[in-house]
């Protein structure tokens, strides 16, 4: 421990389970002062837990107020809340139905719209600057057309990636950093299907040659801690996949 987010006030939305909880798990470990949202409540103790529905504005609004209080303000969110979207009717482009890109949609980058807007104002109110940290996807870098073929899911993730930058551009002069971790195939309990299909497990031995296979939670919670750091306050407007080499190969 390092203590890398020493009395850093920061917000985890979706920070109950997967990749999120780990992240709660390591700021906790790195001193941060922490506040953990979500649908259900975190599975262990120790995080002061505030249910929220990422996709409800006036939910989101009170979420934010809410953590502000706990905490007397705030310094970081780290945004991880969202879904797939294939129950729901995501799929290819001429199969994924309307009902499966709105949810999708909603889950994912209307979510994130939400809790950055208002995160953004509280950063300016505070006029102490602030950071986001975002989750996007390595598929909407780099698709794999047989595997994750999923319209709604690749736009969602694109659409954050384009909103990250652009809010890096309009606030850096306010000292608000904003930036996006883009995970390849994490061992998540939303990438069950995947993780478990002995076709995909073959394909990542050569698509993720760096594990080889699925990351883990905890890789994508040691970028978060960094990225949401003191020792990236030069950085901003950055895309970090976290991939096992998915990218490049």
């Amino acid at each position: 421990m390092s203590n890398r987010l020493q009395s850093k006030r920061c917000l985890i939305v979706g920070g109950t389970s997967g990749i999120g909880l780990a992240a709660a798990r390591r700021f906790r470990e790195e001193g941060a002062r922490l506040v953990v949202a979500g649908l259900t409540s975190p599975p262990d103790g120790g995080f002061a837990f505030v249910s929220c529905d990422a996709s409800s504005a006036s939910q989101v609004d009170t979420l934010i107020a809410e953590s502000v209080n706990q905490l007397g303000g705030l310094d970081v969110l780290y945004h991880v809340a969202g879904s797939s979207g294939r129950k729901h009717g995501d799929g290819p482009l001429h199969e994924c139905t309307d009902a499966g890109w709105q949810a999708t949609i909603d889950a994912n980058l209307t979510s994130a719209f939400l809790t950055n807007r208002a995160t953004v104002r509280q950063f300016l109110a505070q006029g102490t600057g602030g950071v986001i940290l975002n989750m996007a996807s390595i598929l909407a870098i780099a698709p794999s057309p047989r595997y994750f073929d999923t319209i709604a899911y690749a736009a969602s993730k694109a659409g954050i990636i384009a909103m990250t930058r652009q809010a890096a551009a309009r606030y850096a002069g306010d000292r608000i950093r904003v930036n996006a971790l883009a995970p390849g195939l994490i061992d998540t309990p939303m990438a069950a299907r995947a993780v478990n299909d002995p076709a995909i497990v073959e394909f990542l031995k050569a698509k993720q040659p760096l594990g080889p296979g699925p990351g883990t939670p905890e890789d994508c919670a040691e970028a978060a801690v960094f990225l949401c750091s003191d020792a990236a306050r030069f950085i901003t407007g950055v895309v970090l996949p976290i991939d096992g080499g998915w990218g490049v190969v």
